[in-house]
Order: C-alpha cells, then sequence, then structure tokens
C-alpha cells in the first residue's frame, strides 16, 4: 500500500511538472543558452553585446533559421543586436519579443562568486544578468527554436531582438537605433518584454504582475564649486560641506504620495491578497487617502516607489588632495519619476529641498518618457487565464514599474509594450543590480513554460 501510494504520489509530481515546465529537451536547451549568455561579458561600460548576439545567431542557424531571417548589427561595432523573425501567415501583425544583453557592472571583490561564471546552488542560478535581463533572453530563443522544431505555424510572424545597452541607455542604445534605422525589423502589433514579474513573499506566491507603464529616470549632478585653500586654514565655505548638507536634506524628503489609473488598480487589487488592517489601508490607498498611502509606503520600499517620485543619491566626487581645501564637490543623484510629473516640478522641487544657492543643479544626458500601454482585454485576459492555469489562485495585476525599460521609446515608437516574465522572485530580495543575482532554478523553468504558452495563445490561428 504504502508503494502504490509513492507511485502515485510521483505520478502527481510527474504530472504537475509536465503541466508548468518545459520537456527536459527543451528546459536542457534553455539552461546552456543562459549559461552561455552569463558568461558573456556584457557590461554596459566595459563589456560587449556583440558577442551575445553571434551567440544566439549560431543557436539559430543550428535550428534551421536561415541567414535571411536573422538581423546582426548596432550602433557601433561592439554593440550589437540580433534580429530574428519566425514567419506566420500573417494574418495578424507581428508580435515583438524584446530583451537586453547588457549588464550593469560588477566587480568580483563586491561578489562571493566569480559574477561573470554561471553557477547553480541551492535552488539558484547565480551570475550577473541572470535576473536583468538574460534570463528572458535566453528564454525567448529557445522557444522560438522549440516552435520551428514543433513546426508551429502562428497567425503572425514571431519577431526576436535581443538588444543593447538598456541599462545606461545612450547613443548605442539598440531600440532606439533599430526604431531610427530598421524599424521594419522589429515594427509589431505589440511587443513582450521585461519590468513585470511574479512576486513571492515567505514562499508564497502573490501574484503575476504585468507591466503596463514604468516611471521616466532624471539623472541630475549636484555640484558645489569654490576656491578652496590651504587645509591648515580651514573656513566655513567648504564645498564638500555644502554638497553633505544638501544630501542629508534631500535623504529627509519624500516627494508627495499619489496614485494614478495603473497603481490605484494594483493596490485595489493587491488588497484582495492581504489581511487586516494592511487590507484596508492597500484598499483606500488605492482610494487616494493620504494615511493610508503614508502607511502602505512604510511597509516596503518597493510601494514606497510605486506612490511617489524618489530621488537619491548613487555617486560622489570631490577634493584633489589630502591637504587642500576642496574645489569641487559633487553627487550624482538618480530620480525615478513617476508619469505624469513633470521634469521641471522635479528639478524645482530639488532646488526648494536643498535651499543653498551654491548647490547648482544640473540635468545630465536626455531625460526620455513615454506613456502607458492600453491595459488591452486580449493580453490581459491571455495572461491572468494562463498564470491561473500554471499557478492555481495566483491573480495577474497591472503594475507601473518603478525602473526604467527599453519599452519607454517602443511606446513612443506607437508600439504598446507589456513587461511580463512569469519569473517569481521573493519581492524582499530581488538582487538585480546588486551582489550575488540570482534566478531560481524553478522559477526560470516555470517561466520558460509560461512565456512558451503565452505567446502561442497570443498568436495562435
Amino acid at each position: 500500500m504504502n508503494l502504490m501510494l509513492r507511485a502515485s504520489l510521483l505520478l502527481c509530481a510527474a504530472l504537475l511538472s509536465a503541466q508548468t515546465t518545459p520537456p527536459e529537451q527543451d528546459r536542457q536547451l534553455a539552461r546552456s543558452i543562459y549559461k552561455e549568455f552569463v558568461e558573456i561579458q556584457s557590461g554596459f561600460s566595459t563589456g560587449a553585446t556583440t558577442p551575445v548576439a553571434e551567440a544566439a545567431a549560431r543557436r539559430l542557424k543550428t535550428a534551421g533559421f536561415p541567414d535571411s531571417d536573422i538581423f546582426i548589427g548596432g550602433a557601433i561595432p561592439k554593440k550589437a543586436n540580433v534580429v530574428v523573425r519566425y514567419h506566420g501567415t500573417g494574418a495578424r501583425k507581428p508580435i515583438l519579443l524584446l530583451a537586453h544583453t547588457d549588464v550593469v557592472e560588477a566587480k568580483r571583490e563586491d561578489w562571493t562568486m566569480d559574477p561573470f561564471q554561471f553557477i547553480e546552488r541551492d535552488g539558484f542560478f547565480y551570475g550577473r544578468g541572470t535576473g536583468d535581463d538574460k534570463a528572458q533572453a535566453a528564454v525567448w530563443i529557445a522557444n522560438l527554436i522549440r516552435y520551428k522544431r514543433e513546426g508551429f505555424r502562428p497567425d503572425r510572424d514571431i519577431i526576436v531582438a535581443l538588444t543593447a545597452d538598456e541599462e545606461g541607455g545612450g547613443p548605442y542604445n539598440g531600440v532606439d537605433w533599430l526604431l531610427k534605422n530598421h524599424r521594419e525589423l522589429i515594427d509589431a502589433e505589440f511587443c513582450l518584454n521585461e519590468g513585470g514579474w511574479g512576486e513571492e513573499a515567505g514562499g508564497k506566491k502573490i501574484s503575476n504582475d504585468i507591466q503596463v507603464s514604468e516611471k521616466y529616470v532624471i539623472d541630475f549632478r549636484f555640484e558645489v564649486r569654490n576656491k578652496g585653500g590651504h587645509s591648515s586654514m580651514p573656513v566655513p565655505d567648504n564645498a564638500i560641506y555644502h554638497l553633505a548638507a544638501a544630501l542629508d536634506r534631500l535623504g529627509k524628503f519624500g516627494f508627495p504620495l499619489k496614485t494614478n489609473e495603473v497603481t490605484a488598480a494594483y493596490f485595489k487589487q493587491m488588497a484582495t491578497l492581504n489581511k487586516e488592517p494592511l487590507k484596508t489601508d492597500l484598499a483606500k490607498a488605492a482610494a487616494g487617502n493620504e494615511e493610508s498611502m503614508r502607511r502602505v509606503a512604510q511597509v516596503s520600499a518597493a510601494w514606497n516607489a510605486t506612490l511617489r517620485t524618489t530621488c537619491v543619491a548613487t555617486q560622489l566626487e570631490g577634493g584633489h588632495a589630502r591637504n587642500a581645501l576642496p574645489q569641487l564637490a559633487a553627487a550624482g543623484v538618480n530620480c525615478r519619476v513617476l508619469p505624469e510629473e513633470s521634469v521641471d516640478y522635479v528639478k524645482t522641487t530639488l532646488e526648494k529641498v536643498v535651499a543653498d544657492d551654491q548647490v547648482k543643479i544640473i540635468i545630465t544626458g536626455d531625460v526620455p518618457k513615454g506613456p502607458a500601454s492600453p491595459m488591452r482585454s486580449d493580453i490581459m485576459k491571455a495572461v491572468g487565464r494562463l498564470t491561473d492555469t500554471i499557478w492555481p489562485g495566483v491573480p495577474s495585476i497591472p503594475i507601473m514599474v518603478m525602473g526604467a525599460t527599453d519599452g519607454r521609446s517602443l511606446r513612443s515608437a506607437g508600439i504598446p509594450t507589456y513587461g511580463i516574465q512569469g519569473f517569481f522572485m521573493d519581492r524582499d530580495d530581488i538582487r538585480f543590480h546588486g551582489r550575488d543575482e540570482r534566478m531560481g532554478v524553478q522559477s526560470f523553468y516555470e517561466g520558460q513554460q509560461f512565456l512558451y504558452e503565452l505567446v502561442k495563445s497570443l498568436s495562435a490561428q
């Protein structure tokens, strides 16, 4: 009897695994591509994306994709993008599947392991880019190869674009370059991209989020300059002290709390997933109650960032000698701005907060922003239905992502973009851009299957 029970349990587990993760052949393919991508040093400043593009192209050609359907090119030789087209019947406009292949820099001395080695340990894949964004890049390529092997005939072309320089933007950004120089390669009815993922807390899946809008980024430089002097004769007018006081005031300041259409919908649905007293606060926050928003913002950094514009110091420089008064003190301040708030409003507010005319507040770089994507019923229903199939009882919730993605450029160009991945992560331990970045092994494979099924459902005849 025990043996029979054990056999039944094993069979149930196998059936469940078959429903929620790809076949072994496809899991191993995705893992192999993932490992290859992670171990290519494609740091925004010190690496190159071209080797990733070339590695993806080799995989596709081996799987039978013709050269004519694969494009490699970019703004400069080391910043190439790869675009591949899987042909359908053409009954509908194409769908674009996007992921970026550059990563934030990572120093070996900051990590407990080599950030550019793909390491599987204790149920996680470790390495720079495992979460942002080489998991989705690997899955798009692996799934496209699977569609071809299975003979899937979609009613629209499926385009995969793996692009350069999302992390820092600038003149070599792959999406901007493709829109300007080869729009025909990526023109689509809509795009699926990063920016939305599954939320977990305490090992329990909470929601599978779909990003329909995002904050935009303003980079400021706080700069103080004066004549300096000899360090043996200090004076109150010290550039470093001016800057330190300004940053202290910034650290104590919070922009006003508010909701918009997307974040109100998010908090309204989150209220149904929580118990009192948080349940009531979430519902009231969705309706714009200030006290409830304040309490919700204190629960997590993510909710605080969802409810307001944020500005934080990220870099420092100053002084030119140990025995000299500083002639320069400066800080980089990175702001993530609610889409409805203007650049002038943010700059004026910071000037009021700093309240020191010795501190110059300068905008550095471009300030791109884009509209929200419409909450299309076909996409929202497909995501919700599939989420409930793979993770019964887990809702799909629209979100405004706190960071920024290349979806901004596509939305501005008239290609609605939705951030959806199906990779579940502990919302209190998301390691994008940080030390020991990682992705759960099971989460990766479940996300692979989720994205495989989602693209099929949005492309079926």
